[in-house]
């Protein structure tokens, strides 16, 4: 049997355009008093994984200084242009070292999931991924005022259909509760099949992570999914929902002091 060994891909190239901070890129501004994006590969190690991939582009160099700052051993790859997760995930594919078998895939701005108070539920999702021998596995949550996230959406038995990106969901579509958090674990081998496949959304130009569902259910690949509930969970997009994620983190780790 072959051992499974774990990496890592954290995309850290967009623009993030509403954050209002110039010359830097967002990963790089302080949450509970430690950069956004350091969160992140340190959680990361805390899950296993032997190697970290960090995806730059916009403003590479403030991401890459403040790495070294903290003194994080990862592996860089630029996405030189912003075509979308599919296309940077695309972009650290090849960076990955050749004995890495699964990959969990993150966003750069979401550290409030990567805490010490969520490795259990983190822990889960490898378990399920492992033990149904999934071509990829990803987490769900369930979000009141789901805007701009992605909608699962599943058939009457439970099945996971797809993930409809915000700027392609109908009106009915974007009632759905149940959302994507962009955490995702793939088998290196299904990536390296079918990330060139992914086609580029009509709406945005964008190629979407997410659109590899698709290509999976119609050649039958083994998905799975993990209901986080409503797990605590913060995207980091505004200089609010900065604070919002400030006092987040903060009030779980006073619950659990």
């Amino acid at each position: 049997m072959i051992e499974r060994k774990l990496g890592a891909i954290i995309l850290a190239a967009g623009r993030g355009k509403r954050m209002e901070v110039d010359g830097i890129n967002k990963v790089t501004l302080s949450l509970a008093k430690k950069p956004i994006i350091v969160h992140i590969v340190q959680f990361m190690k805390k899950l296993g994984a032997k190697a970290t991939v960090v995806v730059v582009g916009f403003a590479k160099e403030s991401v890459m200084q403040t790495l070294a700052d903290a003194n994080e051993d990862v592996i860089y790859a630029e996405q030189k242009e912003l075509l979308g997760t599919g296309h940077a995930a695309q972009s650290a594919l090849t960076e990955l070292p050749e004995d890495i078998t699964d990959v969990i895939i993150v966003y750069g701005d979401d550290a409030v999931i990567y805490i010490d108070e969520h490795l259990p539920m983190m822990s889960k999702l490898f378990e399920t991924h492992y033990a149904s021998n999934a071509a990829f596995t990803f987490l769900t949550i369930e979000k009141e005022q789901p805007f701009g996230l992605g909608r699962i959406m599943r058939d009457d038995r439970g099945k996971v259909l797809a993930i409809v990106e915000e700027k392609d969901a109908t009106e009915e579509q974007k009632r759905i509760k149940e959302i994507n958090p962009g955490c995702f674990i793939f088998k290196v081998s299904f990536l390296k099949k079918y990330l060139s496949m992914v086609k580029k959304s009509s709406a945005t130009g964008e190629y979407y992570l997410t659109s590899l569902i698709d290509l999976a259910i119609k050649d039958d690949e083994h998905v799975e999914t993990l209901k986080g509930g409503y797990m605590a969970w913060r995207g980091v997009n505004t200089k609010a929902e900065l604070e919002e994620a400030e006092l987040l983190l903060n009030s779980m780790k006073k619950i659990n002091t």
